[in-house]
């Protein structure tokens, strides 16, 4: 089994890619793929966790669609937590 720095329900900031800066919350550790599925704290204008789709049964239409984001683990940090050290 695979250690990991973060784990599930960690705030976490992304230090590199296209989310850069961003907070968020992790939702899943992917351990075959080594990826964090992040959850956004905050909504900025731009297409946050929006995926381009094929046309398919469960999805008709195809388009973008809402979807968790999901990042490798080396592009996360976990947010110092206030008040956990004295």
């Amino acid at each position: 089994m695979k250690n990991y720095h973060v784990k599930k329900n960690d705030k976490v900031v992304v230090i590199s890619g296209s989310y850069k800066g961003e907070e968020a919350t992790i939702k899943a550790v992917l351990t075959k793929k080594d990826r964090v599925v992040l959850e956004f704290t905050t909504q900025k204008d731009r297409n946050i966790g929006k995926r381009t789709v094929k046309k398919s049964q469960a999805n008709p239409n195809g388009g973008l669609v809402e979807r968790s984001v999901s990042v490798h683990v080396s592009n996360v940090a976990k947010v110092a937590e206030t008040g956990d050290k004295e």
